[in-house]
């Protein structure tokens, strides 16, 4: 099989482009995507828990403490211990962080609003509906079960 057939060549190649033109519009802001969707993961009124970012954005936690330090150093977030549960520290935006949050969000959205101007709403639907499936058959994690190593 060519790789041009295979399913994962082109989710791999749409997400490498799509990653690039994040890239390319957050660094006109000294951001990378990274940032841009930790940003987005962070709830602007309540902050949120430092150990509910990494599963959201599907990081491992050394990159996420990472990202952390350096939004931390930009002064785009600051840490609190939690009010509720002392052993928790929640992440909260600052006011330049909620700026580059807006900026995030709206670069996400714009792309959207680009594929739903050209993609007509059935084709969407039935990609969002093969996305799914093959989601589900990741999350099944018996692929190469019956598979002779």
């Amino acid at each position: 099989m060519k790789r041009e057939e295979t399913v994962d060549h082109h989710i791999r190649s749409a997400w490498h482009a799509i990653a690039r033109m994040y890239n390319q519009r957050a660094a006109k802001y000294n951001a990378t995507m990274a940032i841009g969707f930790v940003l987005l993961n962070i709830d602007v009124d309540e902050g949120t828990p430092a150990t509910k970012i990494a599963p959201l954005m599907g990081l491992e936690p050394r990159s996420l403490t990472r990202l952390l330090k350096s939004l931390e150093e930009q002064g785009a977030i600051y840490r609190e211990v939690d009010k509720t549960d002392k052993r928790s520290v929640r992440i909260f935006l600052t006011e330049e962080g909620k700026k580059g949050r807006e900026r995030a969000k709206e670069t996400v959205l714009r792309f959207n609003e680009a594929v739903r101007d050209e993609i007509p709403e059935a084709k969407l639907n039935v990609f969002f509906d093969v996305i799914q499936q093959i989601n589900k058959i990741i999350e099944r994690n018996n692929i190469y079960e019956t598979v002779n190593n």
